[in-house]
């Protein structure tokens, strides 16, 4: 019996401890890319429908200082979730792409970008259905419009879609960042972001699409 409660206990600190180690190392990386000036660096603006599933994809990218979730697109200043979840300020959910253009270009966000989303879909992406939830690319200057649009014409004469690419190359319009509990959301609720992703059809259709090979 003693025994028992003793490899009972250890298992416990074991577990504490890996706890402790992984809740520190969220912590650290989210501190680290917050500690920046955005004034110093590009910034790009995408919209994919969920925002925690476009944010985690460009943070993983070299030359990449952080991405953002938050709201873009609409009139209404400053909205909460709530308001644009419900389709009526006319926002869409969208990231804020904080890079460094020396390391890497527009051009490969462009590319990353693509491989995200569902370019045909003009009902929303996936699970998520709602306007609010439609793919857009927000150009910052007329230079990024050019390649936006090049990238776009790329993408039609690759044949890969079957249906017309509806996703719109707009003028950026004031970023809103989201509330605080949905940035990092890949990180902070590891668990819940990943069952959310994998019933989302998102992969699924990315991994049908985009085959390994390309």
């Amino acid at each position: 019996m003693k025994k028992i409660i003793i490899i009972g206990i250890i298992l416990i600190v074991v577990i504490g401890t890996i706890l402790f180690i992984d809740t520190t190392k969220e912590e650290e990386i989210i501190r680290e890319k917050s500690d920046y000036t955005v004034e110093d660096y590009d910034i790009a603006i995408f919209a994919g429908g969920c925002f925690w599933c476009m944010e985690a994809p460009f943070e993983k990218l070299p030359g990449v200082i952080d991405s953002v979730s938050g709201y873009t697109g609409g009139a209404l200043e400053d909205p909460t979730y709530e308001e644009v979840s419900s389709g009526e300020t006319k926002h869409l959910e969208a990231v804020q792409v904080i890079y460094d253009g020396e390391k890497i270009t527009y051009e490969e966000l462009l590319d990353v970008f693509w491989r995200q989303i569902d370019p045909t879909d003009d009902g929303g992406q996936f699970v998520d259905r709602g306007y609010q939830y439609t793919s857009a690319i927000f150009y910052g200057t007329e230079k990024e419009k050019v390649l936006a649009e090049k990238s776009l014409k790329a993408l039609e004469a690759s044949g890969r879609y079957d249906q017309s690419i509806v996703t719109p190359i707009r003028e950026a319009k004031e970023f809103y960042k989201a509330e605080e509990y949905h940035q990092n959301y890949y990180i902070k609720s590891d668990v819940k972001y990943k069952y959310y992703r994998s019933r989302s059809g998102r992969d699924q259709y990315l991994n049908e699409i985009w085959s390994i090979n390309d």
